[in-house]
């Protein structure tokens, strides 16, 4: 028997080649984990005449080509995918990381802002960090693996003025998310610290090791270590889940 979303979806067409869907529900967490699964479903079963699929934290983008198919018959799709078993009834088993990290003012310009304005000393802003067990929502620009489940005071405001080049491997955080800066760009997210792992690496015939779902603790390292891991690929803890 079919196992239903506790909520339905809601699609709105996008010119002649897009559809919106998003989830109505009340609960903020509830909406976008429930993206998260009718996302998996397209993947898994994608529907005749998609050609993209683009996540937000409470919606997806999903393209289509209008020559071959109709957003009715996308509309009709995207309702039968919610009918069907959700990730975990189709035994997808996330991968555990555990990323390790370097707090300095170098790589964490931001952490005292944050901290004034949670009103704490800025290490426990990071023993919020290393406490948080995180799960991928979505792959965001090139690939950035973006976060939930941040441990808060509050939910973190962005930066007034953006920052314009923010390195590889930053740590970055605003509202109650996290995510992993793959490649220098801006930001306007608050930058904690950085880690010394190469994340997406495009020589590779897999560019990424992590992907939705997947479960993400951080540890802090010094220096010395960082060095020694420098460039590093990141790979799955073959440890089991993250202590």
């Amino acid at each position: 028997m079919s196992i239903h979303l506790e909520a339905p979806i809601a699609t709105e067409r996008y010119g002649d080649s897009a559809v919106m869907v998003t989830v109505r529900h009340p609960d903020a967490a509830l909406r976008a984990g429930h993206i998260v699964d009718v996302r998996d479903r397209l993947v898994q079963r994608r529907p005749f005449g998609v050609t993209d699929v683009v996540s937000g934290l409470e919606s997806l983008l999903v393209e289509f080509d209008p020559l071959i198919t109709a957003a009715e018959h996308v509309e009709y799709a995207l309702r039968l995918l919610a009918d069907l078993p959700p990730v975990d009834a189709l035994h997808v088993t996330p991968k555990n990381f555990v990323i390790p990290i370097i707090v300095t003012e170098q790589t964490a310009p931001d952490l005292d802002e944050v901290a004034a304005e949670w009103g704490v000393p800025s290490d426990d802003v990071i023993d919020h960090l290393l406490r948080s067990t995180l799960t991928i929502s979505l792959l965001g620009a090139a690939m950035a693996p973006m976060m939930a489940g941040l441990e808060t005071v509050r939910p973190i405001r962005r930066r007034a003025e953006p920052r314009t080049d923010v390195p590889p491997g930053s740590i970055m955080v605003a509202g109650t998310n996290a995510i992993i800066q793959p490649f220098p760009g801006p930001t306007g997210w608050r930058v904690i610290g950085r880690t010394p792992l190469t994340i997406v690496d495009i020589n590779r015939p897999e560019p990424v090791s992590f992907s939705t779902g997947d479960i993400v603790r951080f540890e802090r390292i010094d220096t010395a270590a960082a060095a020694r891991r420098d460039g590093e690929f990141l790979l799955p803890n073959t440890n089991g889940a993250p202590a």
